[in-house]
């Protein structure tokens, strides 16, 4: 069954106006073309709406735009016309509608506050700008105000009181004491939104009395300070005592005992509270509880989670930060504080409304008179925004009709559009938070086909490969394209060719056939245009007989053979590399045409070799590998560089030659393999030889060429395999006549110093190279293709001339001339030299960045025209420089980076980016004499890469069957971290590891509490970040899980046993068995008869401790020597007696039947103990004048010492440190100590 199928009138219209606006046209962006089509303006520059200025500075405000004809400037003020002549403080800039108000030389800002608003108007149209609102900014100073001292109780909350001065814009709120040192702040200590100051309990160290709020005005770059406020914090000891002194004699009970209480919010107030964001803003909810414990707040969102890319925690997890916010971010917020007594909590609802933004901003519309379009103004926002059309800068119900025009809501519909339609239309969409202002003309154009593309343009592509013929075009109406082959070739159709919309015709597989003449023809109604172009197909480039694979003893020669075979018209070159890269800068790599050649083959020249030949069109490769191997080992046979040659004898004596004879001298079992010539001149340069010629090993008589004017000397030197000879000794002088110089300067150029001079230089002739006395010089110059004639002037024996008063940067030929008083030289050849450059003009366009990866971007950019260069091209630099890490959300100091592409390059690379960050950069070409100016900042982001290592990973609490684990940010996070992931596995006595657990953490998480461990067991521990890329770099860690609650276990328990001793006269042999873990020092002492060696603790480092050491020392020797004497005399020194009454109680004693000694730790870095270095705590003395020691003994256990008590030495080698027994220690801790402790 037949169905019939209408379409209504108005879906027909509908249907017609999109195919229309498909074909609307574009203005190519043809400087020359611009130029010369009228256009409505275009505000291509503003102030921001809402600009605040400093008041000590003028006010700029922006309004720029373009146009043609040029468009003229009005501006309004508060909604009426500012007339600018009427006020002497405020100018435009020439050519431009930008406003500058004089307020520097006693004007007030304050009275140009308001709002503006700039007109752009030309034939064609008005555009207009944004209500630019201008405010001064303000500093204002703290009110004055008594504040009084704080007293509070331990452990009682504080809040502390900024209150800022109202500034515009707000200032940033900071705490610091009088030494302009920050506070520091904690989970317990912390800084509010508003400026406060909050304690969650206080401390006795809280006390001090300069807590000094700071408010900082960035706009005026002020810091205004309130009076310090003095804090007094009473511990529940002092406060009793103080009471009891007062008090005393009465019934008083004293004050409560510190006690702990369980969270309750400081900040905000209630259970409940509101908060309305707009969408794209930071969102900031902030909750700070007291409580004794310390409480930790925890943020979740009811029915939802939080948005993973864009949540941060800050000021100690007490404020929840979300980026960029959307009306998905609508919900209840509710923070939690607990500690061990309890929690609370506080539930925000946040409410997200937005400002308009754009769906579809109007777009500027190019029509051909008779012809259809649309205007589309589309916003969207919390509440919708009203739409509102101008035309002009008038409301559009009040201006002109148009029969053209419809609106319809948010969009405009012209039909059959006219010259007289032309307009610039303004689209408003504005809410209760904010409005959008959008230009967009309607421009009418009648205009006959043009063709951009030059004519007769030539375009060479390699066969087999696709061919791009170019036809810029521009017409009103869009004229059609139509493409013929030779001059009366039938209009080309089918699939050999594609034919693009912007007329460009492509051979997708071109062939040699393929080459001729195209021609372009571009018609509307108003006209009809041709262009043609030319086409060449060209043979590729191959190559016929590649290199091979060569295996090559060490020393012999090796060559690779690469030929080719390419179009006749294309030069090629032929380059070889190695491993790809360049050969190495060594003579024994020869190039020729076809091959390479490698002489005297080392290890190192083994690898990839590749041929790679260029032409400008195509480029092919082919490689080869080369092994390089042993060589046959041969006799020894001893080589020396030859001896020098002797009899120098000049024959055959003529004006401009001369013959050289010789005798060769012993060659030393290496064949000598060429002779070198060396000249002196005797009367220019006595004393300095100079290179004459060289020749083959089997030559002894050589004619030389001489010059003019010369007092020649000769010497000959042999050379060999092994090296060269020492010279002969000098022949006999000969003198040539003088006669006009031979040849001109060398190296001449013409450069400029500045944009108006040129500087020909030259490198002057050498006294030998001037044949005769009065050497000159003719410069002569003349600016090339203008039919100038010569300008010459002479000049005396200089190297320099300059020109004066030149245009900058243009070609001149030049030419210097040798002369002396015999005559001039020959005629010099011309060389091409410039006028001095100056700086380029304009700046690099479309300046793009498209991101590679995390750390590389590719820059692109449009090339500046060659003439607004100035002077020679060198190239493009970049300027580009971090603004700030994206996941820090905190900017950084400022560190411009730089890169330069030599040549006309329109592309780079930025290597070296940091995941994960925002960068802005610039581009800038750059000439010989110097940079232009700089494109606008381009802000790019790079996307997220992999984290660092956490900072630093902390095991702390070790208890039974648990360990407490902390650990630090990584300091790159390089993106938004994910999570952590734990693995640990345990390590027997053996040092074997046993099963791996791996543990995956929440990223918000900074510690974690491992439990259900194996007692007295030693475990490790990798620890690792996470983002959304992958994993980073891991940190390890090792600890021990304790026996028993109140000791911890120590890894392996280092043992001595077995000890023996045997006395000769002057010395005793100890021996020991040790068992425990290596790498440690063996310390030996001895005691006076009838006491014991007692272990030693650690002693500390501090300079005090080892001057009383020292002090100790020196007494304990008066005594020792004391007690020798007596006891040489008979008498008896009760040293037992007093050691037990005035025992150490530092020193542990060891058990007589144990027959171990103690074992003495230095506590610095376990060096070997020099002679006199140290006393020990025992009363016993080491004598100074020992002659022997361990260290002479190498490693081995067995050690010496005197009888006499000196010390021998120690065993090398590095200790582990064992925990201190006992809390009587009266020495300074440790720093490994001081470590293990911390918490």
């Amino acid at each position: 069954m037949m169905t019939k199928k209408t379409i209504s009138a108005s879906r027909a219209f509908l249907i017609l106006f999109l195919c229309q606006m498909i074909t609307a046209l574009e203005v190519p962006l043809d400087p020359i073309l611009l130029k010369e089509l009228s256009q409505p303006p275009t505000i291509t520059q503003q102030s921001p709406k809402d600009y605040i200025v400093d008041p000590r500075e003028n006010i700029v405000i922006q309004c720029e735009a373009k146009g043609k004809p040029p468009p003229s400037f009005s501006w309004t003020r508060n909604g009426t016309h500012f007339d600018i002549d009427k006020d002497a403080r405020v100018t435009v800039k020439p050519n431009s509608g930008t406003l500058v108000i004089n307020i520097m030389n006693g004007g007030k800002a304050e009275a140009y506050e308001g709002v503006y608003q700039c007109t752009a108007r030309n034939e064609r149209g008005a555009a207009i700008s944004n209500n630019i609102v201008i405010r001064s900014s303000r500093s204002p100073l703290w009110t004055k105000e008594k504040v009084e001292p704080k007293h509070v109780r331990e452990g009682d909350p504080l809040v502390l009181h900024c209150s800022p001065p109202v500034g515009l814009p707000p200032p940033i709120i900071f705490w610091m004491d009088n030494s302009f040192q920050r506070l520091p702040q904690n989970e317990r200590v912390s800084q509010g939104l508003n400026g406060d100051l909050y304690f969650s309990n206080v401390k006795p160290e809280d006390t001090r009395e300069d807590y000094i709020c700071y408010a900082r005005f960035n706009h005026t770059q002020t810091i205004q300070q309130k009076q310090p406020i003095s804090v007094k914090v009473f511990s529940m000891d002092s406060l009793n005592e103080t009471i009891s002194a007062n008090l005393s004699g009465t019934d008083f009970y004293g004050a409560k005992p510190l006690t702990e209480r369980r969270p309750t919010l400081l900040t905000p107030v209630g259970s409940t509270s509101n908060k309305v964001e707009l969408r794209g803003n930071v969102l900031l909810l902030e909750c700070i509880a007291e409580g004794l414990p310390t409480p930790v707040i925890r943020w979740i969102k009811e029915g939802g989670e939080l948005p993973i890319n864009r949540t941060f925690f800050e000021n100690f997890k007490k404020t929840l930060k979300i980026i960029e916010v959307s009306e998905a971010d609508s919900g209840k917020y509710k923070c939690v504080a607990r500690n061990p007594l309890g929690s609370t909590h506080h539930t925000i609802t946040v409410t997200v409304k937005a400002a308009p933004y754009w769906i579809t901003a109007p777009r500027n519309l190019v029509l051909s008179p008779g012809e259809d379009g649309t205007l589309i103004c589309r916003a969207n926002g919390n509440p919708k925004p009203n739409i509102s059309w101008l035309t002009n800068g008038v409301p559009i119900a009040i201006a002109p009709e148009d029969p053209s025009r419809k609106v319809d809501g948010d969009t405009i519909i012209f039909s059959d559009v006219q010259e007289r339609s032309s307009a610039v239309y303004q689209c408003n969409a504005s809410n209760e938070y904010g409005y959008l202002l959008a230009n967009a003309f309607v421009n009418v154009l009648a205009e006959p086909p043009r063709i951009l593309t030059p004519a007769n343009k030539l375009y060479q592509v390699i066969a087999n490969n696709p061919a791009l013929l170019d036809c810029a075009f521009f017409g009103s109406p869009v004229p059609e394209i139509e493409w013929f082959k030779g001059v009366k070739g039938s209009i080309l159709r089918g699939d050999l060719y594609v034919f693009h919309d912007n007329g460009t015709l492509e051979i997708p597989v071109a062939q040699k056939d393929s080459t001729g003449t195209y021609t372009c023809v571009a018609r509307n109604k108003l006209g009809k245009v041709q262009n043609e172009v030319h086409l060449e197909v060209k043979d590729p480039t191959m190559i016929i007989k590649q290199p091979e694979y060569k295996i090559i003893q060490r020393g012999g020669q090796v060559s690779f053979e690469c030929t080719i075979k390419h179009d006749p018209t294309l030069i090629p070159t032929i380059t070889w590399v190695k491993d790809n890269g360049e050969l190495p800068d060594d003579e024994r790599f020869i190039i020729h045409k076809d091959s390479l050649a490698i002489m005297n083959v080392t290890d190192k020249d083994d690898g990839t070799y590749t041929c790679v030949a260029n032409t400008t069109l195509d480029s092919v490769s082919a490689s080869a590998v080369l092994t390089v191997v042993a060589a046959t080992p041969t006799p020894a046979i001893i080589y020396d560089r030859p001896n020098p040659p002797f009899d120098l004898e000049l024959t055959d004596q003529l004006e401009r030659s001369i013959q050289l004879s010789w005798i060769p001298g012993y060659d030393n079992n290496s064949p000598i393999t060429n002779f070198v010539i060396e000249y002196e001149d005797g009367m220019h340069e006595p004393g300095v030889w100079h290179y004459q010629t060289e020749v083959r090993g089997t030559q002894t008589t050589v004619q030389l060429k001489l010059s003019p004017y010369v007092n020649y000397s000769f010497r000959v030197i042999a050379v060999n395999e092994i090296g060269r000879s020492q010279p002969s000794e000098a022949s006999e002088q000969y003198l040539t006549k003088a006669a006009k110089p031979d040849e001109n300067p060398s190296g001449v150029q013409g450069i400029g110093s500045e944009p108006d001079n040129l500087v020909i230089i030259w490198e002057p002739l050498k006294g030998f190279q001037s044949n005769g006395p009065g050497l000159q010089y003719k410069v002569s110059w003349r600016q090339k293709d203008v039919g100038d004639e010569w300008t010459s002037v002479i000049v005396a024996n200089v190297s320099k001339y300059i020109v004066s008063g030149t245009p900058t940067f243009v070609p001149y030929e030049i030419k210097v001339q040798a002369l002396n008083d015999l005559g001039y030289a020959p005629e010099p050849a011309e060389v091409i030299g410039h006028s001095g450059e100056d700086l380029p003009m304009v700046a690099p366009g479309n300046v793009q960045v498209h991101i590679v990866n995390s750390t590389l971007a590719k820059v692109h950019w449009d090339p500046v025209p060659l003439k607004t260069v100035r002077g020679r091209l060198q190239g493009y630099r970049i300027y580009y420089w971090k603004v700030q890490s994206l996941s820090k959300r905190r900017r950084r100091h400022v560190e411009k980076k730089i890169l330069t592409f030599s040549g006309n390059k329109t592309h780079g690379m930025l290597p070296g980016l940091e995941p994960y960050s925002s960068y802005k950069l610039n581009v800038r070409v750059v000439n010989g004499k110097g940079e232009g100016p700089a494109s606008p900042d381009k802000l790019f982001k790079t996307p997220e890469g992999v984290p660092s290592s956490p900072s630093f990973l902390k095991i702390t609490n070790p208890t039974l069957d648990s360990l407490t684990l902390e650990w630090g940010l990584p300091t790159h996070p390089n993106g938004v971290l994910i999570a952590y992931t734990l693995k640990f596995q345990p390590i027997n006595s053996t040092h074997e590891f046993g099963p791996l657990v791996e543990i995956r953490i929440p990223a918000n998480e900074t510690s974690l509490i491992l439990s259900n461990l194996n007692y007295s067991t030693r475990y490790k521990f990798y620890f690792y970040a996470q983002t959304s890329v992958g994993a980073g770099s891991q940190i390890t860690e090792e600890a021990v899980t304790i026996m028993d609650e109140g000791k911890m276990v120590r890894p392996v328990y280092p043992r001595i046993r077995n000890v023996t001793a045997s006395a000769a006269e002057t010395y005793a042999n100890i021996s020991w068995e040790y068992e425990g873990p290596d790498h440690v020092n063996f310390y030996v002492e001895y005691g006076v008869a009838g006491t014991m060696a007692s272990r030693q603790v650690d002693i500390a480092t501090q300079g005090w401790f080892i001057g009383l050491m020292c002090a100790v020392a020196l007494l304990i020797l008066i005594l020792l020597i004391v007690c020798f004497i007596r006891r040489n005399k008979g008498g008896k020194y009760p040293v037992k007696e007093k050691e037990d009454a005035h025992a150490d109680p530092e020193i542990q004693p060891m058990k007589e039947d144990d027959g171990t000694f103690g074992e003495y730790s230095d506590a610095e870095d376990h060096k070997p103990l020099k002679k006199g270095s140290r006393t020990p705590s025992d009363r016993t003395v080491k004598k100074e004048d020992s002659d022997d020691s361990l260290v002479d003994y190498g490693e081995g256990v067995n050690g010496q010492f005197n009888e006499d008590g000196s010390f021998i030495g120690q065993y090398s080698g590095k200790k582990e440190k064992e925990p201190a027994e006992g809390n009587e220690s009266s020495e300074a801790p440790s720093p490994v100590n001081a470590m293990n402790s911390f918490v």
